[in-house]
């Protein structure tokens, strides 16, 4: 019988009494057991590339060289160094205003005009009351002449026995009376010629001059209104001396202890990047209380001949408490809340990437720098903070990396 090759195959495949060699069977299992090594490798060095120790990264800041303020800083209001309210004395209506608004005056010249109509009658009515006092008291300084005639002759008429004692007394009387309706009358004239100076003076305050030089800076009235200066002087507008404004800085409770008068001073304004300086003038005993906290106001005056300056500026100011030039420097979150004169200790950053623990000293502090005066060396790198690099930055930059695959 002639057998297919195909089932003669299978046969020796099949057959349990053949050979079977040993290198057959232990090939597939090494082949195995390197690539489950070879793969759990692989996962290990991946795990350790992304979620293995992050480096640390330091935020550091150069050691340089510079000025140090310590300040206090305030907010300000700018206001002239000196103003007056020109106001009516005189009731009436404002019959006329001569300047307006930013107009420089000169002492004395007329600013406004007030309706003299009033004020010229009130002077004829006191001149009349004047005229008439007079006249009276002509008339009884021309009795008392009588009185005194009489008087006299009754006297020695009186000495002679020729009249009686009655008609002696009578005279007296009559003298009496002359005298003391003069004396009336005389005080009565010094009334009446008050009244008149009254008058005139009213007269004059129709016609308002001002008082000081400087710059019309308001107008509070217009012409035709009616001014009533029997129940209180109205303003009808400000003249002010902005030659030189003074600023009037308010400075905390907490702080007032640390300023003095003659202490340097500078300010700046919104929308102007130049810098005004000056000196501490006055400080003012009483405070105010504002949002309930204390401040007390803080003057000093600033030339302002260029009118850069105007009224109610808001001045944001910087009393200078001490100041050092040409010093050694970091920027003040080096040296967190360390005082004015510690001795603390920092971490340098090296070139190599070590850190290196520095005792240092620390000179003046401001709220941005503080002075270094022993300890560190211009350029040296101090470190302000550091950390590990957080996962979210790692996943990203590992995410990069993938992008190609």
């Amino acid at each position: 019988m002639i057998v297919p090759a195909a089932t003669a195959v299978s046969e020796v495949a099949v057959r349990p009494d053949a050979p079977v060699r040993r290198s057959a069977l232990l090939k597939p299992l090494s082949l195995w057991l390197i690539g489950a090594l070879l793969f759990a490798g692989a996962g290990f060095a991946g795990y350790h590339w992304e979620f293995g120790a992050a480096k640390v990264h330091y935020t550091t800041a150069a050691v340089q060289r510079g000025d140090v303020e310590s300040t206090v800083v305030a907010a300000g209001i700018v206001q002239p160094i000196k103003y007056v309210d020109v106001g009516a004395q005189t009731s009436g209506t404002l019959q006329s205003l001569k300047v307006a608004r930013g107009d420089q005056v000169t002492k004395g010249q007329l600013l406004a005009t007030v309706d003299p109509a009033l004020a010229d009658t009130a002077l004829t009515s006191a001149n009349a009351a004047l005229q008439n006092i007079s006249s009276q008291r002509s008339l009884k300084q021309a009795e008392l002449v009588l009185a005194t005639a009489q008087q006299t002759r009754n006297d020695e008429l009186f000495a002679q026995q020729l009249i009686s004692a009655s008609d002696r007394d009578v005279t007296k009387a009559n003298y009496a009376v002359a005298v003391a309706d003069v004396a009336s009358l005389t005080a009565q004239l010094k009334e009446a010629t008050a009244a008149v100076d009254t008058a005139k003076t009213n007269v004059g305050y129709t016609k308002i001059v001002a008082p000081m030089a400087g710059e019309v800076v308001s107008v509070s009235l217009l012409e035709g209104q009616t001014l009533n200066a029997n129940q209180s002087a109205p303003n009808i507008l400000r003249i002010a001396d902005i030659s030189t404004m003074t600023i009037w800085a308010q400075v905390s409770e907490a702080d007032i202890a640390r300023v003095k008068v003659g202490q340097a001073v500078y300010f700046t304004v919104l929308g102007q990047p130049r810098r005004w300086n000056g000196a501490i003038r006055q400080i003012l005993p009483t405070p105010e209380l504002i949002n309930n906290v204390v401040f007390y106001d803080v003057l000093f005056d600033i030339p302002n001949p260029d009118r850069q300056l105007d009224i109610q500026m808001t001045a944001q100011v910087f009393i200078v408490l001490a100041r050092a030039t040409n010093v050694l420097f970091v920027p003040a979150a080096a040296v967190g809340n360390a005082a004015e004169g510690a001795h603390i200790t920092v971490q340098v950053l090296a070139a190599d990437g070590s850190l290196q623990a520095r005792a240092i000293a620390i000179g003046i502090k401001s709220e941005i720098s503080a002075e270094v005066t022993a300890g560190l060396a211009e350029h040296e790198n101090v470190v302000i903070s550091g950390a590990p690099a957080p996962a979210s930055a790692a996943k990203s930059a590992l995410t990069g990396r993938r992008g190609g695959i």
